[in-house]
């Protein structure tokens, strides 16, 4: 059983998207936007332990492998694309298009890579990427749900949604240098790592 928990974890994840929705949309106001908050980080303490525990119980699974990115790809995407839409409109959707446009291009490259037998090592620019793109998402949303109970936020609102803006820019920086890594003049041959 214990070798089914990441897997598991991973569904649970992406039966998260469709309830961070209705709690943004359908509930709405303080109450949604603070439990739509509460969903996201759930999801992102579930991609930290899902892989976690695939390691530890050595159960990394051919789905799993599948799986497990795309419901972070999912998840991070619907909820960069509320940030974007109504009621936050807290970023410009060009943000949303460049990252959500890297994410499917790099998806793609991989699998032709990886039919090639080209390895691309993890770096660490996915790694801040994917820290930021979390940070930043997170940011947005505490910022969204506190302004309905905070009088101070709503007060510098203005200020503040520049700066998430501000922030995401730098986000999108970070997210195009961490794809160059999967341009055929960086990847190499299984078995020639240094």
């Amino acid at each position: 059983m214990k070798r089914h928990i990441p897997n598991i974890l991973t569904l649970f994840r992406i039966v998260l998207v469709p309830v961070y929705l209705l709690c943004l949309y359908l509930i709405g106001g303080a109450n949604g936007s603070l439990l739509a908050l509460i969903v996201f980080v759930i999801a992102g303490i579930t991609d930290y332990f899902d892989g976690m525990l695939a390691r530890k119980f050595q159960s990394i699974s051919d789905f799993g492998k599948i799986a497990d990115p795309l419901a972070d790809k999912i998840i991070v995407s619907v909820a960069l694309i509320t940030i974007a839409i109504s009621p936050m409109h807290f970023i410009s959707i060009i943000i949303v298009i460049i990252i959500i446009f890297r994410e499917l291009t790099v998806t793609l490259l991989r699998s032709w890579y990886q039919k090639k037998d080209i390895y691309v090592a993890a770096n660490i620019w996915g790694k801040l990427k994917t820290t930021l793109q979390m940070i930043g998402i997170i940011a947005a949303l505490a910022f969204h749900a506190g302004r309905f109970w905070i009088p101070s936020l709503r007060a510098n609102e203005v200020v503040i949604i520049k700066g998430i803006e501000i922030f995401f820019w730098l986000v999108v920086v970070i997210t195009i240098v961490s794809g160059i890594t999967y341009l055929p003049f960086m990847t190499k041959k299984k078995g020639t790592e240094d």
